[in-house]
């Protein structure tokens, strides 16, 4: 059975779930056991990039990729507000108002750190039970609540051809487009993000182009699209590419244990004398992952134990 990561360069249109299905299918029509597939984190339909899928055991590490530093390439398209904060919506507000290079960078230092921002209407978050989108769709006022997230870094990543001639010139010529890349916090939207900016520059706008490139470890270099996928089931070459399901825990030290110790922690068991650094570890046997473990002052407990 598959344990581990596929990454998707997810193409634009298609949604998280929708997704999670074609690989699903993909696996099923390859012959492969039947195996619980999941995703870590949902990705607009309208963007596109990194979308981890998790396979058999590293579903289980599915909520720790909803937590993880994600990165965007973003264009803010200005002059148009529309419902949804994206090309899809209808327009609800107009300015003539274009800003320039030089306006631009002098505002994104403001909404960069930790700030409060206030989630689109068009959004999954549950108001009362039901998705704001649904009640927004319905013809609902939906009043969304501001909420603390985090900035890591924000910056103009591309600017169309008259960007770069006003760039020269000292940032003067007005623009009717920027593209910006950014590192946040989970919970962080990035379209409420282009439209404070915009707001910020005295004007409307919305996004009109979304790319994930990197959700915690994965990146676009190591993101396959769903038909090399396809191709690689044909070929019965799928394990070329899946990730290992250590490829999620980057960041956590390895903490090797016993046969013994590896068996008390497979019945979730905890250790008592395990010399292990504060926090998480990853204990491994024989170099197969056990389980996720965090050692505390009663000794060390298993977060997440695999069965591998």
């Amino acid at each position: 059975m598959l344990n581990g990561w596929i990454v998707l360069d997810k193409p634009v249109c298609l949604g998280s779930t929708t997704a999670v299905s074609a690989v699903k299918r993909i696996l099923r029509e390859a012959g492969e056991p039947r195996t619980k597939v999941g995703h870590g984190g949902t990705l607009d339909p309208l963007a596109s990039g990194v979308l981890p899928i998790a396979l058999g055991e590293a579903t289980k590490l599915a909520g720790r990729m909803l937590d993880a530093t994600k990165a965007y390439e973003f264009t803010i398209r200005f002059g148009a507000e529309t419902d949804t904060l994206d090309a899809e919506g209808e327009i609800i507000a107009t300015s003539d108002i274009r800003p320039t290079l030089e306006q631009i960078e002098a505002v994104l230092p403001g909404f960069t750190g930790e700030i409060d921002q206030v989630p689109p209407a068009y959004s999954a978050l549950k108001i009362g039970g039901q998705a704001a989108y649904q009640r927004a769709r319905s013809g609902e006022t939906v009043e969304m609540k501001a909420r603390a997230i985090k900035v890591h870094s924000l910056r103009v990543s591309a600017s169309p051809r008259e960007a770069n001639v006003t760039r020269s010139r000292g940032g003067a010529e007005p623009l009717d487009e920027v593209t910006l890349s950014a590192e946040v916090s989970k919970g962080t939207y990035i379209r409420s993000l282009a439209r404070d900016i915009a707001a910020a520059l005295g004007t409307v706008g919305h996004v009109s182009h979304l790319r994930r490139t990197r959700a915690g470890p994965f990146s676009l270099e190591s993101a396959i699209s769903l038909d090399f996928l396809e191709e690689a089931a044909k070929a019965r070459a799928l394990t070329r590419t899946v990730l290992p399901l250590t490829a999620a825990l980057d960041d956590i030290p390895a903490l090797p244990v016993t046969p013994d110790q590896a068996r008390l922690l497979r019945h979730g068991q905890m250790l008592f004398g395990v010399p292990a650094k504060p926090g998480l570890s990853l204990a491994t046997s024989e170099g197969t992952p056990v389980a996720l473990v965090e050692a505390t002052a009663d000794g060390l407990k298993v977060v997440r134990g695999f069965n591998l």
